[in-house]
């Protein structure tokens, strides 16, 4: 199972994209809605673009006990859904689980910012949206200014919404092998 977490501001393509290619790969890509407060079974939530999205689940339906078959969480960018991702305390419980547990972390745009703040990307080699690569130097990352996408270890950063479709092909390729990655890209004439 993959979460795709998403807040009111997220960044639409960063998170739809990702989730379209780790579906045609066959993977359990999950959108899960995460807002402070939020009442069970409400699952709408808007974009930073004023695109209104019907995700799957609500954040707090989510406990640590849910998580035994998960196999990656996808952070998207917009620095609203970001912003409103960090003040999560469940999201912070469920990144922290699974930097203990080695599983699998997407983040795109703003949020890589989130885990270099909690302190999980030092000594890690990253990328990020320009005005957000402060958070990641003062966080100890190693910053790959010149790459578009990093992975390494569970860490998987991209840098904005213009790579969208090759960040979700790179979850991919990690989860399912460069094979599978391929496989798609040339379905979608990429």
């Amino acid at each position: 199972m993959i979460y795709v977490f998403l807040a009111d501001g997220f960044e639409e393509c960063e998170a739809i994209a990702p989730v379209d290619m780790l579906r045609r790969a066959g993977l359990n890509a999950i959108t899960v809605k995460v807002r402070g407060g939020e009442e069970f079974g409400y699952t709408e939530v808007v974009g930073a673009h004023g695109i209104e999205i019907t995700a799957d689940g609500c954040c707090n339906e989510i406990g640590l006990n849910s998580l035994e078959n998960l196999q990656m969480i996808v952070l998207p960018g917009g620095k609203g859904g970001v912003d409103n991702l960090y003040k999560s305390e469940n999201i912070k419980k469920i990144i922290g689980y699974c930097v203990e547990n080695k599983i699998r972390i997407g983040a795109i745009c703003a949020a890589p910012s989130i885990l270099a703040r909690l302190g999980y990307l030092e000594n890690i080699r990253a990328t990020a949206y320009p005005s957000f690569r402060h958070y990641l130097t003062e966080g100890g990352a190693i910053l790959e200014e010149s790459e578009k996408i990093v992975t390494d270890g569970i860490f998987t950063t991209a840098v904005s919404a213009g790579v969208s479709v090759e960040f979700g092909l790179e979850l991919v390729k990690v989860l399912k092998g460069e094979e599978e990655s391929k496989k798609i890209a040339e379905m979608i004439l990429l």
